[in-house]
């Protein structure tokens, strides 16, 4: 369970997570006290972030600049903070928007840390841990819903492992621009949004009933909001029904206008989306014929602090992501485990000189750990299939920039490389790209013979873009084609402006 203590000060055992919404941006800033998360603080700001897209999904100026000046007020919170103890994630609107690199150059430099943009399923993972550490753990597999402002999670789990996630595209931002966005709460309306939820909602609903769930928990802005209208206006003092949010909507539509709406219960803020919100809620309860659902405290902040919690003491999910795709593509594990291990000791020899951070380490571990992944579909060009299979799974614990550098990486590890395969990133992290690139490679080529034993190298010397592998005495004597691939090598990696000497 999470407890809150708000006195004590920022130290180094402490954890943030920052959730930039499409309707609200979160922060949650945490102690770890002996393994168990106590709530220091918490803030909200309603951004409307998805409501800055247009038509051809470019964010707006206004809603950057709404945003920024909200993640300026956060980064004074956290300034005190290492980025290792910080996990600030995007959700539906930085996946669709065009411009959303140039506006998450911003937000980094106004929140002082990184920020990661992550796919739908992930943000259902997150939710789901976020969710199940508020419950009690007696309650037997559980459904969780979170309806957001562009997307809507449905999770069905058990304790704290999720085991069938889903990730629609509706939200209470995105229904009440298509469907309530001049203010009118006529029946009409409402009929177009509900049929509108239940199609987006078809594909999935078959599954979901058939697994089934002993409780139904929902999360996050919506969800509570309806059940802060359902208490105010006597419905029920603790839990969500159809007939009680079809009370609600019936009052709406009585109403006719949102600028005539008095609903007991629901704020200012809340009020221009309550509807589109509400005509989601309701669909997924005739779909998925839901009696009734109960509200938790838990969501996607509190899933990114769980989550984080889990990497330091050893808990990473993304080892078992990858274990799994090494499993189900049959990757040698053997192998991957030679190259990553080489892979590091390189990186360890130039991480000062280049200025290497911790968290390029380990995406050069992942990447090493599955570039033979592309195998199964064909050994010729194995590379780009590998790169095409990381770039669009599903990685759970991974960002969808973690898994752009990670499938360039693949892409690169072999055969002619050029800067072009490099264009999914950001062009100011090229160079760092490039030299993550070559450290994979030469750790590819020293493995070739998919032996543990291969020439050691005694150090690397480094100027520059410019390498100097000083192997041990005679190591390459008798390894003739180990020296024909490093002169390959050294000849491909020219193209990129990297020197390879030996």
């Amino acid at each position: 369970m999470i407890e809150t203590n708000d006195s004590d000060p920022l130290i180094s055992q402490h954890l943030a997570a920052i959730d930039l919404g499409s309707n609200s941006f979160h922060m949650v800033v945490a102690r770890i006290d002996h393994g168990h998360v106590k709530i220091l603080d918490r803030m909200k700001e309603m951004v409307r972030l998805g409501g800055g897209l247009d038509e051809n999904n470019n964010l707006s100026e206004e809603a950057q600049e709404r945003a920024l000046a909200c993640l300026r007020r956060f980064g004074e919170r956290l300034k005190h903070l290492p980025h290792e103890n910080v996990a600030a994630v995007g959700t539906n609107t930085l996946r669709m928007s065009v411009n959303a690199r140039i506006f998450l150059f911003k937000a980094q430099q106004a929140l002082g840390h990184p920020i990661s943009v992550i796919a739908g399923r992930e943000e259902a993972r997150l939710v789901y841990l976020g969710v199940s550490h508020s419950l009690a753990h007696d309650e037997g597999r559980r459904f969780v819903m979170d309806i957001g402002g562009g997307s809507t999670e449905l999770i069905i789990g058990e304790k704290f492992e999720p085991m069938h996630l889903e990730s629609l595209h509706m939200g209470c931002v995105s229904m009440s621009r298509r469907f309530f966005t001049d203010g009118n709460l006529g029946k009409k309306n409402w009929r177009k949004s509900n049929m509108a939820a239940h199609l987006e909602l078809r594909p999935v609903k078959k599954s979901f009933r058939n697994i089934g769930w002993e409780s139904a928990t929902g999360a996050s802005g919506t969800i509570k909001a309806v059940l802060a209208v359902t208490q105010a206006m006597e419905i029920d003092p603790y839990a969500i029904t159809l007939d009680g949010m079809k009370q609600i909507r019936d009052y709406m539509i009585e109403a006719g206008h949102l600028d005539k709406l008095e609903l007991p219960g629901l704020s200012e803020e809340r009020k221009p989306v309550f509807a589109g919100g509400l005509s989601v809620l309701i669909a997924t309860f005739e779909a998925l014929r839901i009696e009734k659902m109960r509200v938790s405290d838990g969501a996607l902040r509190e899933g990114l602090i769980y989550d984080r919690l889990g990497r330091f003491q050893h808990e990473d999910i993304r080892v078992k992501t990858v274990a799994d795709m090494q499993k189900r593509f049959q990757v040698s594990a053997s192998h991957a485990r030679r190259v990553s291990t080489t892979a590091h000791r390189l990186f360890a020899m130039v991480e000062a000189a280049w200025e290497l951070s911790i968290e390029q380490g380990e995406l050069l571990h992942w990447a090493a750990s599955l570039h033979e992944v592309g195998l199964i579909i064909s050994h010729s060009g194995y590379q780009k299939h590998g790169a095409y299979m990381i770039d669009n799974a599903d990685l759970s614990g991974f960002s969808l920039e973690e898994q752009d550098w990670m499938s360039a990486l693949v892409r690169s590890h072999r055969r002619k490389i050029s800067r072009k395969l490099f264009d999914v990133l950001p062009e100011e992290d090229l160079q760092t790209a490039l030299r993550l690139a070559a450290l994979l490679r030469i750790a590819t080529v020293l493995h070739r013979s998919r032996e543990d034993q291969t020439a050691d190298i005694k150090k690397i010397k480094v100027k520059g873009n410019r390498l100097k592998l000083k192997f041990k005495k005679n190591a390459l004597d008798e390894r003739l084609l180990l020296v024909a691939d490093l002169r390959q090598e050294a000849r491909d990696l020219k193209a990129v402006g990297i020197k390879l000497d030996f």
